[in-house]
Parts: structure tokens; C-alpha cells; sequence
């Protein structure tokens, strides 16, 4: 499975491509990761997890939904996946996306590329609701700055919620916000979800096709 995964790929420049993820980027992906749990209230998680948990976290996820990485010179430099929004059936059709991308490599259209991309594989899933949990502060700090909030509005997200003083890290208590984004029509009979496993071909098709303009 592995190998059929490698193919998955997108050229976005000479030396640059999107593709699906597999358990062997662990490493790399935790090296992306570990920086935003040491270093920022980006994410709520308080210890690195071990590459062996990482590779379990990418396992599980692709059993439903896409993970996809961005390469630059064989360099993973981002990635970005969907999980469940909640477990009840009713919330089949929406999930939480998140997204993470080198902190030496910012503002480059990094992120804007694979949200791009892990929107495209979640409508061949037929999911309707992106909802994406963001940590917010009261007022910006060395830890979090509304950064991620602002690059939402810009990928189409939109403000709904807010909760307050919900997470402690670094002497700091931070809210959090939910933002989402519709990328299908809600109609009385929405089709099947369609698990990842059933559309990873036409993924992989998509992301073969797709270049960057």
C-alpha cells in the first residue's frame, strides 16, 4: 500500500510536488510538528508524540480520510489532513481539517496549496462541511498570534464560535475558535461518504493531473 500511496503526487514547480502521505514520513513530519508543541500554542498537545505514535496517527487517518504532504526538493515542508468533526452519524459529512507547515518555510502558498488539494479529495468523498478548531489569543503573544484565523478567512473559512479561556499552555490561558467552509450544495438526500480507501485512485489521478498556476 505504501508504494501505491508514493505514487500519489502532484508537480507544483521543477522541484516540488503534493502527494499522499504514508507511515514512512513520520519522521519528517514530526520534525515539522515537534516545534509547534515546544515552542507555540498552536497546538494544545503538551509533548512531542514518538515517531512510532506519529506513524499510527497517519495509519488511522488514511483508513477514512486523505493526509497529504508537500515536498520541495524531495524536503517534506508541510502537510495537511482531515479527521472526524464527531463520531455520531449525523456529522458524516463534516470534518476537522488541519494543517501544518515548516516554520522556516511560511508564506510561500505552502498551506494555500494543500488546502487546495485536501479539498479536492474530500469532495470525491462526497464530505460537505470543513470545520477547522483553532487556538486564538485575547492578545497575540510569543506563543500564538491569529496567524492561522487570518490564513482561514483567506482559504474561504469563516468565523462560527468561540470558546473561552479552554486552554493552558506556557503560564497562558487561550480560547479557541471553530471556523468553517462549505464545498458542496446540502440537498434532503446528500450522497454516501465514500471512505478514503475507495477514492484514493482518483486522488492519486487528480493529484497527477494538477499543477500549479
Amino acid at each position: 500500500m505504501a508504494q501505491e500511496l508514493r505514487c500519489a503526487e502532484v508537480i507544483l514547480s521543477m522541484n516540488s510536488k503534493i502527494r499522499i502521505a504514508t507511515p514512512l514520513d513520520a519522521e519528517e513530519l514530526l520534525a515539522i510538528y515537534a516545534p509547534y508543541v515546544t515552542d507555540t500554542a498552536i497546538t494544545f498537545e503538551y509533548t512531542v508524540p514518538s515517531i512510532e505514535e506519529f506513524q499510527e496517527r497517519i495509519q488511522h487517518t488514511l483508513k477514512k480520510y486523505p493526509y497529504l504532504v508537500a515536498e520541495d526538493a524531495d524536503e517534506i515542508v508541510g502537510y495537511a489532513y482531515a479527521g472526524p468533526f464527531k463520531e455520531r452519524a449525523a456529522y458524516d459529512w463534516s470534518v476537522e481539517t488541519t494543517i501544518y507547515v515548516n516554520r522556516n518555510k511560511k508564506k510561500q502558498g505552502i498551506g494555500k496549496e494543500l488546502y487546495f488539494a485536501l479539498e479536492q479529495a474530500l469532495k470525491l468523498q462526497n464530505i460537505l462541511n470543513l470545520n477547522a478548531c483553532i487556538g486564538y489569543p485575547k492578545e497575540e503573544d510569543a506563543y500564538l498570534t491569529k496567524d492561522s484565523v487570518r490564513f482561514h478567512e483567506r482559504m474561504g473559512y469563516r468565523f462560527v464560535g468561540e470558546f473561552y479561556q479552554c486552554g493552558y499552555k506556557f503560564g497562558h490561558w487561550y480560547n479557541m475558535v471553530w471556523m468553517e467552509k462549505h464545498i458542496g450544495e446540502h440537498g434532503e438526500n446528500p450522497l454516501p461518504i465514500r471512505q478514503f480507501e475507495e477514492v484514493q485512485e482518483e486522488v492519486s489521478a487528480f493529484l497527477l493531473r494538477w499543477k500549479r498556476k
